[in-house]
């Protein structure tokens, strides 16, 4: 754990946002942190299809990031044989 410096303007958004979504402070810019790294490494993902892998691995109880690349991958390659198939 550490200490990380924003801006003041970051902070008030921060702030904002935990206030809208009943989050604290630090668990608001934890979220933002994981869908833009998870954004990041999977840049043909939407925010919606993000999220949705997020709430997925949070039901099975995983917490980390593991899940992200191995449930795209297959996600991936089960579209890929349905249009193989279809054509």
């Amino acid at each position: 754990m550490g200490i990380v410096k924003i801006s003041d303007q970051m902070h008030d958004n921060l702030r904002a946002a935990s206030e809208a979504l009943s989050r604290s402070i630090n668990a608001q810019a934890e979220h933002w942190m994981r869908v833009g790294m998870l954004a990041e490494l999977n840049p043909a993902l939407s925010h919606g299809e993000i999220c949705q892998l997020m709430l997925q691995a949070s039901q099975r109880g995983d917490g980390g990031f593991a899940f992200v690349l191995p449930e795209v991958t297959a996600a991936k390659k089960r579209a890929a044989k349905a249009v193989r198939v279809a054509a």
